[in-house]
């Protein structure tokens, strides 16, 4: 009797201690999870896979509004306008034109819009070779400048292709120099960093390192 008293008074006191630890453990009396930091939202920007500008071939095929290429539509046909300069030899850009920046090679030596601009036909481009290039086949025209620029971009080296490099699944698609570079003011635009990945725990911090004697 007296071993079945003591068996039932350890099972008793076990019972107790192990319900003592479940209510504890629900009650996360110890490990407390640290509360969840809302994520906060990734700017859309981000994730548009679109370049930074449009090019005259995008619009042409976007069967946009083009009548701001249309130069004859203010100048003369056979009459091409002068360019004037000021005392610096800098290009005077009309006001009519005050939306574009020049800026293409250093010293002012692209200065002059007939280096590329057709002067006998400004709806054509005047590569350096002598041919004559319809606005939307810009590439050669830079290519007749920037040979290894060009080259790169030929083997996909240089630029942006999108697609599939597999050529059997799908079709691939090579931007063009404009889809990137404005051809007035070439250098690329500085662009905002995507956020660092979100840890799930705080970082730990490093230990200060004490400097030597």
């Amino acid at each position: 009797m007296k071993h079945d008293a003591h068996t039932r008074l350890v099972l008793a006191g076990l019972t107790v201690v192990f319900v003592t630890l479940g209510v504890c453990f629900w009650a996360q009396l110890w490990a407390r999870p640290e509360p969840v930091r809302p994520n906060p939202l990734v700017d859309p920007a981000f994730l548009e896979t679109a370049t930074w500008r449009k090019s005259y071939t995008d619009l042409i095929r976007a069967k946009a509004d083009l009548s701001d290429f249309d130069c004859y539509g203010c100048h003369e046909k056979k009459n091409p306008p002068k360019l004037r300069y000021d005392d610096q030899h800098q290009l005077v850009v009309p006001e009519e034109h005050s939306d574009i920046v020049m800026g293409h090679g250093k010293h002012g030596r692209n200065n002059n819009c007939y280096n590329c601009h057709d002067e006998q036909n400004l709806l054509q481009l005047a590569a350096r070779d002598g041919r004559a290039l319809k606005l939307e086949d810009s590439v050669p025209l830079c290519g007749s400048c920037h040979g290894p620029t060009y080259r790169d971009w030929e083997a996909g080296v240089h630029g942006r292709t999108s697609g599939y490099w597999d050529r059997s699944k799908g079709p691939s698609t090579r931007q063009l120099c404009v889809n990137c570079h404005n051809p007035h003011s070439p250098k690329f635009p500085g662009r905002k960093p995507a956020p660092a990945p979100i840890p799930l725990r705080p970082a730990a911090t490093a230990p200060a390192v004490q400097p030597k004697p």
